[in-house]
């Protein structure tokens, strides 16, 4: 089984804990209303990457309810409880290294601690493909948790449950953003609520 199927098994055994655990966004809420403020008026078109049970999404149409939300994840546990959480949003099953697929564009795209459970060449092409899907002028939304790619490897939570996960730093992927046509409009290091020890690094950019 490789490292995307088991992290697909995990959150879909867990998807209530996942969803207990970290619904609430106020945590993130100045980073994430820069990037509501920063959409045009009206219905803007948001795509949210690997969103889990929903909880980035609720969060910004709790701030912004005129937003169209299409959420995409793989664990069926997650999208089912992201539709209960926000009926008013799109859910749909996908992957988001197949973005590239798509053939709409939107004002917005969110990619909220995806780049854990993808490896570097995977990452990279994530936010070349983002870039590729907003419209000009869109706003790219990134956070990971940070830390050297080196240290990256099996993790084991406190119920048992191992994924593979991946760490990055600003130097790996501010690069990558600038490279895709994306102009950085903040950057931001935190706590995180997650591994104990470890930091969350926030990227807002926007499409030149």
């Amino acid at each position: 089984m490789d490292k995307t199927t088991i992290a697909v098994q995990v959150f879909d055994e867990q998807a209530r804990n996942y969803q207990d655990k970290y619904m609430d966004q106020s945590l993130y809420g100045n980073t994430l209303d820069l990037f509501c403020s920063s959409l045009p008026p009206g219905k803007a078109t948001v795509l949210d990457l690997a969103c889990g049970p929903g909880n980035i999404t609720r969060y910004l149409l709790q701030q912004r309810p005129e937003l169209q939300l299409l959420g995409l994840d793989l664990a069926p546990a997650m999208l089912e409880l992201a539709r209960s959480n926000n009926p008013g949003a799109t859910f749909a099953q996908m992957d988001c290294r197949d973005i590239a697929g798509l053939n709409d564009r939107y004002h917005g795209l969110v990619c909220g601690f995806v780049l854990p459970y993808l490896d570097r060449a995977e990452a990279l092409k994530l936010i070349a493909d983002a870039a590729v899907l907003l419209l000009p002028g869109g706003i790219f939304y990134l956070s990971t948790i940070e830390g050297p790619y080196s240290s990256s490897g099996l993790y084991t939570s406190s119920n048992g449950k191992q994924v593979y996960m991946h760490y990055y730093e600003a130097p790996d992927l501010i690069p990558a953003v600038e490279a895709a046509g994306l102009e950085l409009l903040h950057t931001q290091q935190q706590s995180s609520p997650g591994p104990m020890g470890t930091m969350d690094l926030i990227l807002v950019a926007r499409k030149v």
